[in-house]
């Protein structure tokens, strides 16, 4: 990628921020997959809790050549343009409710792929500076993922749930049949010792109603 004539330096990248008020994010990501002679958005957003004036954004390509150069006079205007990389486009807006100041860079190339900084810095809070980092990978081909390995487990794992429901529906089942079998049997005992008790002449039988025989 060519860079802008003249090349700026990156003083204090790697410098820790001067306030903690000021961050600079790339999104949940840093590392984004491009195909060769597509174009791709390098996202990049800040915030700031004591507010922001004449602040100056410049996104860099493996840390010294400068590709997007721009300045916010307030977060009532948006950013202008100080210099730039002709394949590089400004994409963002600060007057809304986020500080963007994403680009997208065209027709990328393999030689494109590396470390893109995106570094503000912030007049209003002595100057306080911060950065975040994104990798860009170029690929000829975007490798689609095989999920046939993942839905296979996912049969298996969900087989093996239905079976282990499916026995313990079973299991109850059984269980309730034994219980009902076991409980008629119980009633025929009762009901079998209430009859020989009769017939012996035990307690309670007509047996032992008889009135005595006469002397």
């Amino acid at each position: 990628m060519s860079s802008l004539s003249p090349p700026l330096s990156l003083p204090g990248l790697h410098a820790f921020a001067i306030a903690f008020a000021l961050e600079v994010t790339v999104g949940k990501t840093n590392t984004v997959t491009a195909l060769n002679n597509s174009d791709v958005l390098l996202p990049c957003s800040f915030t700031t809790c004591t507010g922001f004036q004449d602040l100056v954004f410049t996104w860099y390509f493996n840390s010294t050549e400068m590709i997007y150069h721009g300045k916010i006079k307030s977060k009532a205007s948006e950013p202008f343009l100080v210099g730039r990389n002709p394949r590089v486009e400004f994409v963002g807006s600060t007057t809304g409710k986020e500080n963007n100041i994403s680009i997208v860079l065209k027709n990328v190339e393999f030689s494109d792929a590396g470390k893109y900084t995106c570094h503000v810095k912030n007049p209003k809070e002595k100057n306080a500076q911060h950065n975040a980092t994104i990798f860009l990978t170029v690929v000829q081909k975007m490798v689609e993922t095989d999920n046939t390995l993942t839905l296979i487990i996912v049969g298996v794992v969900g087989g093996l749930i239905g079976l282990l429901i499916l026995f313990m529906l079973i299991k109850r089942v059984v269980l309730f049949i034994i219980k009902k079998t076991q409980d008629g049997k119980k009633e025929c005992l009762v009901s079998s010792s209430g009859n020989d008790n009769t017939e012996n002449g035990l307690a309670g039988s007509k047996a032992e109603q008889k009135a005595p025989p006469k002397a």
